[in-house]
């Protein structure tokens, strides 16, 4: 059997990943596995036909396909997602469809779940035959109990393939509206004050859908409004995955591009921080992919804490609600408030403009109160997942995050006031003596409630 493997991982061979595509090919040398370092070669793949067309070639001579990348920032990394854009941009769905294929990534289970949903969307969008993830720890390969857990996955694959099993599609095909925006010219005038505005787009078509809403959320302000397309600016390349970032925040692009220059001078100086794409593929661009991932030259330090952020999306977001919990997600771990989002989906034009002006005025309220939303599970899990790593196992090499945890209190790890342990511990004594566990047992609803109902009365 002939699997061609796409790696999405930008240190190409170097790639953890890819590691265990390795363990997989020794332990069943009965199969070829075909590697391509597509993340590691974009721009060689983006400018040679040949090169690209290479890869087509061995796709469609293949039996089947894995998909083999790491998780970069809740997804996959921006290099491997224009590689996906070129798919679809060149025509070549037709050399992905019915072929059976799986998708292996790795990660410190930082949101690997919403990197897999998108991949598995992406296999359903070319028609494949999807039939499994396998998502490890990245250091999973060195444990016996896992590398069994891979052969399993492995042999069950290729008897997938043998055998021809049915699959099912779990994603609908995206369905865009017809729809063009026509923006009113009046509207209530907007006072930020001494707050600063940046909207950030990757799109300089003022005639499209994206370019008017941005215009009319722009002259929703009396005040001054900075506009910045990101496409404009100079950004050499994506996150590498080198982590030389992790001793002093230091990125290997330091001084040979714009970004780190804009993302300290503009973006960490903003108090509102509007972000405005479209909808490619289940996610926005690949364009706003790297600028995403650039961000990783700060390691696990939240840059936008207590900032106001809020997207203007064209296409339909509520397809995808994937991308939805991402833009959840990385405001809340960022302690940053996700004002709200709008759309072009629904095709009213007047409704439109009453949500880009609402948004407008929410914004500058939540800045002025400096309000920022309890956390849910994906910001509190998320937080936590980095707090424990840094703490433990990545201490080293990010070192600038173990220093800033550590001076800004989030090792936060359950420190139990000493009378609330005596009392869990003389309760839980209590309750071995059947008298006293009915009693306690019928206490618990009234007593969990009344501190509160105190607060509520006497605040």
């Amino acid at each position: 059997m002939k699997i061609t493997v796409l790696n999405g991982s930008p240190k190409g061979d170097l790639s953890v990943t890819l590691q265990y595509v390795h363990f997989i090919s020794k332990k069943f040398p009965l199969h070829t596995f075909s590697v391509h370092n597509v993340s590691q070669k974009i721009k060689s793949i983006e400018k040679k036909e040949t090169a690209f067309d290479q890869i087509i070639e061995d796709v469609r001579n293949s039996d089947a396909v894995w998909w083999s990348v790491p998780i970069y920032v809740c997804l996959i990394p921006a290099q491997y997602k224009r590689f996906i854009e070129l798919i679809h941009e060149k025509g070549a769905e037709e050399s992905f469809r019915d072929k059976y294929t799986a998708v292996i990534t790795t990660s410190i289970h930082f949101y690997d779940h919403t990197g897999n949903n998108y991949m598995h969307a992406v296999c359903d969008d070319l028609n494949m035959k999807y039939v499994d993830f396998f998502s490890p720890d990245m250091f999973d390969l060195l444990k016996e109990e896992h590398r069994k857990k891979l052969i399993d996955f492995a042999g069950s694959f290729f008897d997938s393939v043998t055998d021809e099993i049915p699959v099912t599609k779990s994603y609908a095909p995206v369905i865009y509206r017809d729809f063009i925006y026509e923006p009113e010219n009046h509207s209530e005038k907007i006072d930020a004050g001494d707050k600063k505005v940046l909207i950030l787009t990757d799109s300089d078509d003022e005639n499209s859908n994206l370019g008017k809403m941005v215009e009319k959320f722009r002259n929703s302000f009396s005040t001054p409004v900075d506009v910045v397309d990101i496409s404009k600016l100079d950004i050499k390349g994506g996150c590498l995955g080198c982590i030389e970032c992790g001793f002093d925040n230091r990125c290997t692009y330091t001084g040979k591009d714009d970004y780190i220059d804009f993302y300290n001078k503009k973006v960490k100086t903003a108090d509102i921080i509007v972000y405005s794409g479209n909808i490619v593929d289940r996610y926005l661009s690949s364009g706003w992919k790297q600028f995403f991932d650039r961000r990783f030259f700060n390691t696990h330090i939240p840059t936008q804490t207590g900032k106001q952020l809020a997207y203007i999306i064209s296409g339909p977001l509520s397809q995808v609600q994937n991308l939805r919990q991402v833009f959840t997600a990385v405001a809340e771990i960022d302690h940053a408030n996700l004002t709200g989002i709008v759309t072009d989906e629904f095709g009213d034009s007047e409704q439109i403009d009453n949500l880009l002006q609402n948004l407008a005025s929410k914004l500058v309220r939540n800045a002025d109160n400096k309000y920022v939303k309890p956390v849910s599970f994906l910001g509190l899990g998320g937080r936590k997942i980095f707090r424990d790593d840094v703490w433990g196992r990545l201490r080293f090499p990010f070192i600038a995050d173990h220093e800033y945890y550590e001076k800004n209190g989030f090792y936060d790890f359950p420190n139990i006031d000493p009378s609330e342990h005596k009392f869990s511990m003389d309760m839980i004594e209590a309750v071995k003596e059947p008298e006293a566990r009915e009693m306690i047992r019928k206490m618990i609803k009234p007593q969990m409630v009344e501190p509160l109902k105190k607060m509520v009365e006497t605040k």
